[in-house]
């Protein structure tokens, strides 16, 4: 089953092979979401300081009845802080806000400021001071892990190249009809285990009736399928639900993709479209 499933990063922690993602969950609506998926099994919940649910979340591990020490809660660094003494003022206040002694991992959202996603500027000094204070809260055990996500090869060449501790996970959008494989291949060569949030494309992977026939193929669903993909190119999927029968259907995934219909997969067409997501710059949009 594969929520009893674990990655093992390169410090030696275990990672849950499925996380439950949390975007658009507000502060309130979290907590239950969190006690639901732990009670059907879920041991990774995955937060962002800019997802705006971080108590939420914090009271969610801690009232869930299942010990701390068997969740693994992932939170993100605001995209925004580029300087050293905001990430370590950043990092103690997550801790305060998710009422937790530690995070089991830290990592930096994007690798600029979401404003500037889509400008030239690259912040390398920025994400070295950032990465400095994640070595430092991981090194004073507040964190047990750290890493990126949105990191393109050169963002995360300026980390390796600078690092004491290297990046153990980088988290980037990717899902049938958008896998970037080179970048995904690069990561795992430098042993960094890739996170695939959105595997359902933000839901729109859903009106797909290519992708339709397939599911139906091996009797899934489509938020199915597009979870046991990413888990088949050894990444980490985080579907985000707070329904907890969608949280049981995207963990019933114990079936295999055949070669032949990964490689049909992998080659389809990417969405064009995001929907209402479409205005975020991870899925192409530009914030102004």
């Amino acid at each position: 089953m594969i929520l009893e499933e674990k990655y093992t990063l390169s410090n030696g922690v275990e990672i849950p092979k499925l996380g439950l993602g949390t975007w658009f969950i507000n502060d309130q609506d979290v907590v239950q979401a969190v006690k639901e998926a732990a009670q059907i099994g879920y041991r990774h919940i995955d937060t962002a300081q800019a997802y705006q649910n971080e108590r939420g979340v914090g009271e969610g591990i801690r009232n869930c009845g299942v010990s701390r020490e068997d969740m693994f809660v992932t939170n993100k660094l605001a995209a925004e802080i580029k300087s050293y003494k905001e990430a370590v003022d950043s990092i103690d206040e997550s801790l305060q806000t998710m009422g937790l002694e530690y995070i089991d991992m830290m990592i930096i959202h994007s690798p600029k400021p979401w404003r500037e996603f889509h400008k030239e500027e690259s912040y390398t000094d920025g994400n070295r001071e950032a990465w400095r204070a994640l070595e430092e809260a991981y090194k004073a055990g507040k964190v047990r892990a750290i890493g990126l996500s949105n990191f393109e090869k050169e963002d995360i060449d300026n980390i390796l190249e600078s690092c004491i501790v290297k990046p153990m996970v980088n988290q980037i959008l990717a899902h049938i009809t958008n896998t970037p494989e080179a970048l995904i291949q690069y990561a795992q060569d430098k042993g960094i285990l890739v996170e695939a949030y959105s595997p359902i494309g933000h839901g729109e992977l859903l009106k797909n009736q290519e992708l339709a026939k397939v599911a139906e193929k091996y009797n899934v669903s489509i938020p199915q399928l597009g979870i046991r993909y990413d888990l088949q190119l050894g990444l980490l999927p985080l579907p985000k639900t707070a329904n907890p029968a969608h949280m049981k259907t995207n963990a019933d995934v114990d079936f295999v993709i055949s070669e032949s219909d990964m490689n049909f997969l992998k080659n389809m067409k990417q969405i064009e479209d995001y929907g209402e997501a479409s205005m975020f710059p991870v899925y192409g949009g530009k914030l102004e």
